[in-house]
């Protein structure tokens, strides 16, 4: 399918758009949070923590830059998920952490994390990754467009045909994972977020995803 700018005009596009900009936003906030935690984030976030550690740039530059990079590759062969949601994901997700990052710092929030409870800390995360879900589930159906990590996944998943889209994705997120931690080997800051939280995340987030989705569908 040819690229045209009249798909970023879905149907709905005002109610789409109110419920799709501030679940960007709010995904945002909560991988932040998962970030001072450092048990581990979605696959996506780790592997770019961890590049933009190695390269020496903010999170959202990092996040432009290797989205770029995969919006190129999904117009060449899935240039119909592209939309105005594939934009704000790229651009701002990222900077909405590296912002995020900065108020924890000044706030007193990040020195709660690091010196706080163990179980304070437990919970938090918990809400965090809950509440990431769910606004993750509100923005892909928005269906405002794809970001450009999950349509890269969706395009290889095409080339299967025989093998089941979960096991694509699941292997997709895996290796964006390995991305990470090749790219910590040359971070001087060592290692960003859990190995293990992120592998462990890349094989119930998407499912998660899916069924929270199922009930936001109507109301969406």
């Amino acid at each position: 399918m040819k690229f045209s700018f009249k798909q970023f005009l879905v149907p709905n596009f005002k109610k789409r758009l109110a419920f799709m900009l501030p679940a960007v936003i709010l995904m945002g906030v909560f991988v932040s949070i998962l970030v001072e935690i450092g048990w581990g984030t979605d696959p996506a976030s780790f592997m770019n923590l961890n590049i933009s550690h190695a390269i020496g740039l903010s999170l959202g530059t990092t996040e432009v830059i290797v989205y770029g990079l995969m919006l190129i590759f999904t117009f060449a062969f899935g240039a119909e998920m592209i939309g105005f949601g594939t934009l704000a994901n790229m651009i701002l997700i990222g900077y909405v952490v590296d912002l995020c990052c900065w108020i924890w710092a000044k706030t007193g929030f990040h020195d709660f994390i690091q010196n706080g409870s163990f179980f304070a800390v437990v919970l938090i995360f918990a809400v965090a990754l809950i509440l990431f879900v769910i606004v993750a589930a509100i923005y892909m159906n928005a269906q405002m467009g794809v970001a450009p990590y999950d349509a890269s996944a969706n395009i290889i998943s095409g080339w299967i045909p025989k093998a089941p889209y979960f096991i694509v994705r699941i292997i997709y997120d895996l290796f964006m994972v390995g991305v990470g931690i090749i790219a910590a080997r040359f971070s001087p800051d060592g290692m960003q977020g859990s190995i293990i939280g992120s592998a462990i995340m890349s094989i119930l987030i998407g499912p998660a995803v899916q069924m929270v989705g199922k009930p936001l569908k109507k109301i969406l």
